[in-house]
């Protein structure tokens, strides 16, 4: 392999992914960026952007070379593309692609799909941006979408707001002042709130109109005809213009279209580049209700396409053929996109009849009227383009350009630039009524009309039809076949040179066109209209509809100009001569001409020229010189004419006043008149409707302009006005001057200009005395008191005197300037025109003058008291904000130029810099206090606080060093400067923990962190240097400053790890760590308090815990060791540090359970904290205790946090409990019950109603039946309404019960119920809640009969591996299951939370390889309750309701039973050698308890041999059989399978072979003979097989009472397999004959019982051992007995006449004295006659010994007569009943010598759980 060679430094991208498959690869995923170091015959060496600490290979195949920069910031390198678009859009893509990821898993699809569609667009423009192709206006477009569609998504994320410029870069807040990163967050926020809006709402305009629509005043439709498809055969003109149906009218001029015969255009070079621009549109034009494109289409040839060719026909006829109408309205508006490639079909609707006028059908179909329509049409592409013509064909060259054809707008644009002439008269043929004469049908007319001179010389190409078309000297109208009434509405343009038109004017003739060829040319002008272009008063024609005369006669005579032009062109209504008679002469006309009368005709004009006016007063003026006398009247009429009018002649007008002015300076007599119309115009221009045209007036001035002798008289007119004002004299003028003061400073400055380049800058002394003569007049007019006219001419000054700051800077010194300024604002009155004043100020302050040191220090002066006065009282806030901000900016600006400056020449920036630096300290001085008091004094919703918190971090972002130590010693005492400090840090505190600005702010928050952190810093060395010393100590301030602090570090904008990688990244690059640098700075300030600190604990504990558990590494290390610190420091003082310990324990409790704290810190606080007790010989042992407390603690709250927030609470729970164990032991009440009530609430979410009732429970022992306070905060409802401790127990008792009730624990609600009813009646004496109670009570006994209560499973649940929490690892729990839940459903809850976890499949516990790996490993199977029953429930005749609850509940115990081979294997028979492995787990609690599962503590193993199971078997299925037969008596409405499925099972060999294999396998000589030992169990298998028989007889027969007739056969079937058994068992082990009894009490049915001598039965080899005699229940003191007979009649009979100890739970009630005399008392009461006496035989036996009665025990102890063998006893009628215990508790207590103990999981044995049980099929429990 070739070697590995360095290469220059490349970056690349994965564009595949690369697994690792060796050691030295470096797996890639695509996407992810590769810094490449080396390379080697296609392989690459380098490492990941991602991980940079992993190197390897891998193939250069893979990757994509990127072109990037390499830029260090800070300890990071970051790469970065050559466009920082790009890079922007990258970084953003993978940001948002790990949330897209997390909203697609949290379910979000609606934000997924929006997000996934943002990030497609994204990646398309990035390659569009990539590409480098596209036009300049579109990649700035491009740039906008791309931006504004980044900051959209961040505000949908809740990422970050970006703030850019106004060319879309990111703005950086080092080179940006705050008050522009302020404004330009406000901005960007609310952009991106109306694009929310827009997004919402269906309404609005899309996003591109309204940025270029206000911005631009012109706007332009670009369209460009794709192809044009229709059937015409003949030559076609297209005319496509804007119409609005409104007012029906077309707007726009025609762009037109020669279409050849062949279905090209006429012009083949225009195939493909047919394009036109409306332009001119205005905002007007935009905002019209509807705009339709529309195209005519008219076709040039026959009068009739139908027409035969058979004769000749005439030709070249204009006739009408159909129209295209397309509604372009959203795309005008930008509701929806316009692009250039999108092409638009728009249908020809045809003519149908010759009578469609073409402009009637456009009506048509606008309204939406059916019109023929035959699927021929138009292919367009529009696109709507801003600006001025010159600027689009910069913006869009590839669209417009020199070929591109224009059509204006009918009518002016909003802005007519200078330059801009234009001479257009547009006129449109409207209708005309024509008499057919001599012909019998209707005229087919034709109009034709030319321009001709006075001579009748016809003028040569000045007629338009239409952009895009050469001009022409006639034009000819369409024709309409044989129409009296003819509706033309067509427009053409007449472009005639302006010297022209006075000698020029419109001729109009008439013709009937034949189809005929041949009477078509001999067809002559019938008639003849004409109209002048110019009026005899010097105007041209109005605007207007026109009724022309027409005139008939010769045709000669009617084309000879000098016959008609002395005629009457319009008809004038005030002439009845041309209205009345028929054809008449007209006076002094030419022989031959006449007027017609029944003819009409009538044409529109619209005259749009710059040179031409219509306006009388106008025209005047503008030629002044032809009638000097009367240029006073003209100047005064100005003013009256139309501002519209004045506009269009702009220049001219100006042109003639300054010509005026000029012409007559020797003398002033029209100086006052020409100002009063300059400023007239200018206010014109001024006014919103015009607005747009001040560039027109700039560029007049700055081009046009050349009165050099005017600003002499404009500036001397001006300071008559002004002085005239000061006098108080009326001057109406002044406020109109005022208002275009800026225009007039204007012509005064480049009137000056141009006279001292003129004359070489001569007066400029005289000069300067005007203006000074000027600043004096108008300061005097700011001094007057005077109301009225006075005062509106003062708020004008103060408006617009800064306007002209910009020109007269230049010309006039800037301290007199300055000193003008200060005194213009200063001289009036201080409570007059506030706010004017105010809003003056910010746009002296936003002017060039007032970057002039010299000027800006004297407005200072005048400027700062007037903000502190009116900030301290709150007025004109906004005016006062707005004022504060524009200095603050010109000072940094300066600042920054200063500091550029000083970089090349030190000595001039030195000097500058220390300028700046003195206003802000002047500023500094002044507001700084006054802007934080009010900041404080502001509610937190006042919008206007964050203006004033950025104006406060703008003024401490400009101080250094100097300022502040310069403002602190400024400080007139030291209680003034302490009360600055005390509010300062309070302030901070305040603004960090409650930020004014909005979340997403982050530059603006980091920036404002970077400043305050400055600030705190310099503050804390005026502590240490002011207030440390023992007589100078401030408590307050120093507490202020530690918590200012702690504050600050652990704010959540400074977290950064709790930021995405590149957020972090970017955070550190340009601000660092705040962390570290404040936590250095509390830990100094600390151990520089020396004997002071005492005063700061505990108070200080929890702020310095909450900074120590920040996770950052380095902060952790250098502030923890103050914790030994306060330890030393208390220890010292008191001999201990209790206050210190509780205040830690106290707080580590909610700051972990709020986030903080990690393994981490764990570690490092024990470690650190260990070390430094054990250097010091007082505190090691009392530190080392304390260390092991705090990390106990922290160990059970972290994994208290670590499942907090999962969706399964198990874990929850444990680790719950765990802490309140812990809280309990350390003797912390408070936290123990708010952890009791945590877990209650997590019991009572997941319906664990028991285990939230045993909970409660915990709390309400802790409480006494006292009238004492709550000593502890009790959280939950019963906070507020209860008081004493009698109260809350009361309170939680019955919440107690209710949990209880619902969880159907009701043994457990009776226990609390008898507690309250002691209480209500004995010591609280409230019958009424005693009677609520008992009742109750009572209805909790009915339940435990009545309802159905299934009893639960119980799961072993082993979880196994170092992956687990330590709660869990290599631990065993038992899990109380829930009603009727699957062990598979149990599995699967398990597995949730652990998604890794693997499941054991064996039940035998793991091996250390399992216990040690770091994986998960779960293990779960079934166990059964292994806890001994009550001794006061054996031989009780009690419903297994009842004792199926003890069965299953208050247990301890648990086994789970494992059965294997044991020597030779016997096919034939598998009982011989089937032994049992049991496994009894032992629970640290009993269950139910406070969790649903509690950890194994120990287990213990034995092993139950072939003839012990078969025992056990034997005895469970007596038990079945029995409790079936029970169930069956009890309720006879129950299905009979079960009990048929049982029997069936057991009678008929068949199906199991029954107990004849436990015969032949233990009931044989030679077993009997190996073992001896086992004789006594043989026995008791003997006499348990011999009891089956009885419980089969009473099964069987109800079997036979409940069968149906069709199952009778199978009945029969049972019973003779029955009679068999019975019969051989009979014979073989004697008969046994159970005793019965019927029940006291009426209603109740006989149940069976089966009573086993427990003192009998035990295992081979223990049959000599006596049982553990119970310990008799002590005796109750005699209180308690008083108490006890109270309650007696309470006692439910079920528990016999006994008593209840109150103290004990009902689970554990006094055992009798001796059990045998209650059996025998029990079965003889049994057998009680109906009036109450024994039967004698009964008496007898019940008085006699075992040995001589009649009924006597058997040899397993089982109760009733054991007859001879030999005789077959007759079947019992009625059984006994009696509780028949279990006979598997028994042998496990009888066997307890031979079991193996071992300790538990978490002991130095581990616990060898037994195999898997048998398949289902062979189980012996079956049987």
């Amino acid at each position: 392999m070739a070697p590995w060679l360095p290469i220059k430094e490349k970056y690349g991208v994965a564009v595949w992914n690369f697994p690792r498959t060796k050691e030295h690869h470096l797996p890639l995923q695509i996407g992810e960026m590769v810094h490449i170091l080396q390379a080697s015959e296609g392989w690459y060496c380098g490492y990941s952007l991602r991980n940079r600490a992993a190197r390897g290979i891998f193939p250069a195949s893979l990757i994509r070379l990127k072109g990037a920069v390499v830029e260090q910031r800070g300890v990071e390198e970051s790469v970065e593309e050559n466009t920082p678009m790009v890079q922007e859009i990258t970084t953003t893509l993978r940001e948002w692609a790990t949330i897209w990821k997390q909203l697609y898993v949290a379910g979000q699809t609606e934000r997924y799909g929006q997000v996934k569609q943002m990030m497609q667009e994204l990646m398309e423009q990035r390659s569009q941006l990539l590409s480098g192709t596209l036009p300049k206006d579109q990649l700035l477009r491009l740039r906008k979408e791309v931006t504004g569609k980044m900051d959209y998504g961040n505000k949908i994320l809740a990422l970050d707001l970006v703030v850019r410029d106004e060319d879309e870069n990111i703005l950086d807040p080092d080179r940006t002042s705050v008050i522009s990163l302020f404004q330009a967050h406000r901005r960007a926020a609310q952009t991106l709130t109306q694009r929310i809006q827009e997004e919402t709402s269906p309404q609005q305009t899309a996003p591109g109109h309204g940025t270029h629509g206000a911005a631009s005043p012109s706007h332009n439709l670009y369209l460009c005809v794709r192809n044009f498809v229709c059937h015409i055969g003949e030559e076609a003109q297209l005319f496509m213009a804007l119409y609005d149906p409104g007012e029906q009218r077309i707007i726009s001029e025609n762009y037109v279209i020669r279409w050849a015969s062949t279905g090209v255009p006429q012009d083949i070079e225009l195939l493909n580049n047919l394009k036109v621009v409306f332009t001119d549109l205005g905002s007007t034009d935009l905002k019209r209700e509807r705009l339709f494109l529309v195209c005519q289409i008219i076709r040039v040839g026959r009068m009739d396409l139908r027409d035969s060719h058979s004769r000749k026909l005439s030709t070249g006829l204009r006739r009408p053929f159909g129209i295209s109408v397309m509604d372009i309205t959203d795309i005008t508006k930008g509701t929806c996109d316009s692009d250039e490639d999108k092409q638009h079909f728009i249908p020809v609707h045809l003519v149908a009849t010759d009578g469609d006028f073409l402009h009637n059908m456009i009506r048509k179909v606008v309204e939406g009227k059916d019109i023929n329509h035959k699927g021929q049409g138009l292919w367009v592409s529009l696109k709507m383009l801003w600006g001025d013509l010159s600027q689009v064909r910069k913006d869009h060259p590839h669209l417009v350009d020199r070929s591109t054809a224009v059509a204006r707008k009918l009518g002016y644009p909003e802005v007519i630039m200078p330059g801009d002439v234009r001479n257009d008269i547009y006129l449109t043929l409207l209708q005309g009524e024509f008499d057919k004469g001599n012909k019998k049908t209707q005229k087919n007319v034709e109009v034709t009309v030319c321009v001709c001179d006075e001579a009748g010389n016809v003028m040569q190409n000045v007629i338009h039809a239409g952009a895009g078309d050469s001009p022409t000297s006639h034009y000819r109208s369409v024709v309409y076949y044989q129409q009296r009434h003819q509706r033309w509405m067509e427009t053409l343009k007449i472009a005639v040179p302006i010297e022209d038109v006075h000698r020029t004017h419109l001729r109009f003739t008439f013709r009937h066109r034949s189809s005929s060829d041949s009477k078509d040319r001999s067809e002559r002008i019938f008639s003849m209209a004409f109209v002048r272009l110019m009026r005899p008063d010097g105007t041209t024609l109005r605007d207007g509809e026109h009724d022309l005369v027409l005139y008939k006669g010769d045709s000669k005579k009617l084309e000879d100009a000098s016959s008609y032009l002395s005629l009457p062109s319009e008809r004038n209504l005030s002439e009845p001569k041309l209205l009345s008679g028929s054809s008449f002469r007209v006076s002094g006309a030419t022989p031959g001409l006449t007027v017609s009368t029944r003819d009409s005709f009538q044409i529109s004009t619209l005259v749009c020229s710059t040179k031409l006016t219509q306006n009388v007063n106008l025209l005047g003026l503008l030629k002044w010189r032809s009638k000097p006398s009367l240029l006073c009247g003209n100047l005064q009429k100005l003013m009256n004419v139309d501002g519209g009018e004045v506009i269009k002649f702009l220049q001219d007008t100006l042109d003639a006043l300054f010509s005026i002015m000029m012409e007559h300076s020797e003398t002033d007599v029209y100086d006052t008149l020409v100002f009063d119309a300059l400023v007239f115009i200018v206010t014109l221009v001024a006014d919103r409707k015009f607005q747009h045209f001040n560039t027109v007036l700039e560029a007049y001035i700055r081009q046009h302009f050349s009165a050099t002798l005017a600003y002499k008289k404009l500036l001397a007119v001006l300071t008559q006005y002004v002085e005239q004002a000061g006098r108080g004299e009326a001057c109406e003028s002044l406020p109109r001057t005022f208002k275009a003061l800026e225009y007039i400073f204007k012509f005064i400055v480049r009137s000056r200009r141009l006279f001292s380049q003129l004359y070489e800058g001569k007066e400029v002394a005289e000069f300067q005395r005007s203006l000074q003569r000027f600043f004096l007049a108008l300061n005097q007019l700011m001094q007057s008191p005077l109301e009225g006219p006075t005062l509106l001419s003062q708020g004008a000054a103060l408006k617009y005197l800064p306007s002209i700051l910009e020109d007269v800077f230049g010309i006039f010194d800037s301290s007199a300037l300055g000193a003008v300024l200060r005194d213009f604002v200063g001289n009036l009155l201080p409570q007059r025109l506030l706010k004017q004043k105010l809003q003056s100020l910010t746009h002296i302050a936003s002017t060039k003058a007032f970057q002039s040191h010299e000027c800006r220090e004297l407005v200072l002066e005048v400027a700062l008291p007037i903000l502190q006065e009116l900030i301290q009282a709150g007025e004109e806030e906004d005016a006062c904000i707005e004022l504060l901000s524009s200095i603050l900016e010109v000072l940094y600006q300066a600042q920054k130029s200063a500091e550029n400056l000083r970089a090349r020449r030190k000595d001039r920036g030195d000097v500058e810099l220390a300028q700046v630096k003195k206003h802000i300290q002047v500023i500094l001085e002044k507001l700084l206090h006054t802007v934080n008091r009010r900041v404080i004094v502001l509610d937190r919703e006042n919008p206007l606080r964050s203006h004033y918190v950025a104006c406060m971090a703008a003024i401490l972002s400009q101080m250094d060093k100097d300022h502040y130590s310069t403002y602190i010693q400024a400080f007139p005492s030291r209680p003034e400067l302490m009360d600055f400090l005390m509010e300062t840090f309070i302030l901070f505190k305040d603004l960090i923990g409650k930020t004014v600005y909005p979340g997403d702010w982050m530059v603006m928050n980091m920036v404002q962190n970077r400043e305050f952190l400055r600030a705190i810093n310099h503050f804390a060395s005026t502590l240490t240097e002011m207030f440390l010393s023992n007589s100078d100590f401030e408590l307050q301030l120093w507490n202020n400053y530690f918590h200012l602090a702690v504050a600050f570090l652990t704010q959540e904008s400074l977290q950064l790890e709790n930021f995405s990688p590149a957020k972090r990244n970017s955070i550190l690059a340009k601000y660092g760590d705040m962390r570290a640098t404040i936590g250095a700075s509390i830990r100094d300030m600390w151990y520089s308090l020396g004997q002071r600190k005492i005063e700061f604990i505990p108070g200080m504990v929890g702020p310095i815990l909450e900074m120590t558990l920040v996770p950052e590494l380095e902060l952790r290390k250098s502030t923890i060791p103050i914790f030994f610190d306060m330890m030393l420091c208390e220890h010292r003082l008191t001999g201990s540090f209790s206050r210190f310990e509780d205040e830690i324990l106290r707080r580590l409790d909610s700051e972990v359970e709020g986030g903080r704290g990690d393994e981490q810190y764990m570690q490092l606080f024990k470690s650190i904290l260990l070390s430094c007790c054990q250097s010091h010989s007082e505190l090691a042992k009392p530190g080392e205790d304390f260390v092991r407390l705090v990390s106990e603690l922290l160990e059970r709250l972290l994994d208290y946090r670590a499942v907090m927030n999962d969706e399964n609470k198990t874990y929850s729970m444990s680790c719950t409990v765990n802490l309140l164990n812990f809280y309990k032991e350390i003797d912390r009440q408070a936290m123990y019950i708010r952890y009791l009530y945590k877990l209650k609430d997590l019991h009572i979410s997941y319906e664990n109603y028991t285990e939230g009732a045993y909970t409660l429970l915990l709390h309400a022992r802790l409480l006494t039946w006292s009238e004492e306070s709550n000593a502890a905060p009790v959280p939950g409802p019963h906070s507020l309404q209860v008081h004493t401790q009698r109260q809350l127990k009361e309170a939680l008792y019955n919440q107690i019960i209710e949990y209880f009730d619902q969880g159907k624990m009701w043994e457990e609600a009776i226990h609390i119920c008898k507690e309250l009813a002691e209480q209500y009646e004995s010591h609280m004496f409230d019958y009424e809640m005693l009677s609520d109670i008992l009742q109750r009570e009572a209805r909790f006994y009915e339940k435990i009969l009545k309802v159905l209560r299934p009893s639960p499973d119980y799961f072993a649940v082993g979880y196994y591996g170092q992956g687990f929490p330590t709660f869990l690892r290599n631990k065993v729990f038992i899990y109380r299951g829930k009603e009727y839940e699957r062990r598979e459903d149990f599995e699967m809850q398990l597995l949730c939370p652990f998604p890794n976890a693997e499941k054991l499949k064996s039940t035998s516990p793991p091996g250390q390889d399992i216990t040690d790996s770091p994986g998960q490993y779960i293990q779960c199977f079934t166990v059964q309750p292994a806890e001994e029953a009550k001794i006061r429930l054996k031989g009780r005749s009690i419903p297994e309701q009842i004792t199926n609850f003890y069965k299953a509940n208050h247990i301890q115990r648990f086994s789970y039973s494992r059965p294997f081979k044991r020597g030779p294997n016997d096919p034939d028979n598998e009982f011989a050698n089937m032994w049992i492995e049991r496994t009894t787990f032992r629970t640290a609690y009993p269950l139910p308890g406070i969790l649903r599962w509690f950890v194994v503590t120990s287990t213990e193993t034995i092993i139950i041999s072939p003839l012990e199971n078969a025992i056990e078997t034997m005895m469970k299925t007596n038990e079945k059989i029995m409790s079936e037969i029970n169930r069956h008596q009890n309720d006879p409405s129950l299905p009979i399978n079960p009990l048929s499925m049982l029997l069936n099972g057991i009678v008929d060999p068949a199906v199991m072979g029954g107990f004849a294999k436990y015969e032949k396998a233990f009931f044989q000589e030679p077993y009997m003979q190996e073992h001896p030992e086992d004789a006594g169990n043989i026995e008791k298998l003997k006499d348990l097989i011999a009891w089956q028989i009885p419980l089969l007889a009473e099964g069987i027969r109800i079997h036979g009472q409940k069968v149906t007739e069709d199952l009778r056969p199978f009945h029969e079937r049972m019973e003779q397999c029955f009679e068999q058994l019975r019969a051989k068992v009979e014979s073989q082990y004697g008969v046994r004959e159970m005793m019965f009894f019927e029940d006291r009490r009426s209603g109740r049915p006989r149940s069976i019982a089966w009573v086993p001598d427990w003192d009998r039965l035990s295992y081979a080899g223990a049959s000599t051992e006596a049982p553990p005699t119970p310990k008799p229940a002590p005796r109750p003191s005699e209180s308690e007995d008083h108490r006890n007979e109270r309650r007696e009649n309470r006692v439910s009979s079920i528990f016999g006449p006994r008593r209840q100890d109150p103290r004990q739970s009902i689970s554990e009630l006094p055992e009798p004295k001796d059990e045998k005399r209650r059996l025998s008392i029990n079965m003889g009461e049994s057998s009680l006659s109906a009036d109450g006496k024994q039967p004698p035989a009964i008496r007898a036996a019940a008085s006699a010994p075992p040995s001589t009665a009649g009924s006597s025990l058997s040899p397993t102890g089982f109760g009733g007569r054991v007859k001879s063998a030999s005789k077959l006893p007759p079947l019992p009628r009625k059984f006994s009943a009696a509780v028949y215990e279990t006979f598997l508790e028994q042998s496990d207590a009888a066997a307890g010598r031979k079991a193996s103990t071992s300790p538990t999981v978490d002991g130095s044995k581990s616990l060898k759980s037994p195999p898997l049980p048998p398949p289902k099929s062979k189980r012996l429990s079956q049987l």
